[in-house]
């Protein structure tokens, strides 16, 4: 009972968006295996999950698709092989903690399932358009990956070039090195036994890449997702609906100048700005750095 309390905590909290995430694909994984392990049991068969896979998985095949369209979505929290699932929720949490503190829990959600929509999006494409991929048709496509790679490329575009992340048994490794990496590597992947996967991984970084400078430059393309929650959330709880500013980070940080009583002084702003111009980015705080984006972000 204290499990499913603490599933139930995880999701009344409003800013609880990367758990959130992390528990549905959790879930969804035991669900599977859960589901593989008693046909098994029951029959001998090792393909229980296949059945559910169907329905949750994308079809490379339009008409099929046409019959399933919540696929396009459903797929982004359906996996089933613990490595997959393990190196999909590492790389979430790692990275989505970056994006959720400084651009906030409900865009790391928009980030979530647009990246899962371009992979989806550019799986079909390929699978559709090119006559070698054509002869695959059929071919599926679940798994986190793409959603995961459009958060791990946004937070290597969104954050200065020299921000590094502590890599177990490597050290410190610039982060644009571990995306710019992984793209690497699913290019390559490309003319491997995943070729679906590694496209739809390519989809979610450019994704990721596009969502940030589209952000810089003032708009939000996650804004149609988080008016979509705001107003799923208001009709299962009754809550009011939150505002959604499309600003600039550049204008909000023009209107902190002004005065805008939720943003830091400029007087901080420009201190801190004079410390990263002495000893770098890493050199700052936790509390510099958020105050530093807020200052730049809504």
């Amino acid at each position: 009972m204290s499990i499913l309390a603490d599933i139930r905590a995880t999701f009344s909290r409003r800013d609880n968006a990367l758990n959130q995430l992390l528990v549905i694909n959790i879930l969804v994984f035991v669900a599977l295996n859960l589901l593989r392990a008693v046909v098994f049991l029951s029959s001998g068969s090792r393909g229980g999950h296949l059945l559910a896979l169907e329905w949750l998985a994308v079809p490379s095949y339009l008409p099929e698709l046409l019959l399933r369209p919540w696929t396009l979505l459903t797929y982004a929290f359906t996996q089933y092989e613990f490595g997959h699932i393990l190196f999909n929720m590492l790389t979430l949490y790692w990275f989505g903690a970056l994006i959720s503190e400084y651009l906030g829990a409900r865009r790391l959600i928009s980030l979530y399932v647009l990246g899962a929509l371009a992979g989806a999006g550019l799986f079909l494409l390929c699978f559709n358009l090119l006559p070698t991929l054509r002869l695959q048709l059929g071919t599926t496509l679940h798994g986190a990956s793409a959603s995961v790679m459009a958060i791990l490329v946004a937070a290597a575009t969104l954050l200065p070039a020299d921000y590094s992340m502590h890599l177990l048994f490597i050290g410190p490794v610039r982060i644009k090195y571990i995306a710019a990496g992984l793209i690497v590597i699913s290019i390559v992947g490309i003319s491997g036994s995943n070729t679906g996967g590694q496209i739809s991984h390519l989809g979610g970084a450019l994704m990721g890449y596009f969502y940030i400078r589209m952000l810089n430059r003032g708009r939000d393309l996650g804004r149609p997702i988080i008016v979509a929650g705001e107003w799923i959330g208001a009709l299962l709880h009754g809550r009011p609906r939150l505002r959604v500013s499309h600003r600039s980070p550049q204008q909000a940080a023009a209107g902190a100048k002004r005065g805008g009583i939720a943003q830091p002084a400029e007087e901080e702003i420009n201190r801190i700005l004079e410390k990263i111009s002495r000893s770098g980015y890493e050199s700052l705080s936790k509390d510099e750095k958020q105050k530093l984006f807020k200052a730049s972000q809504q």
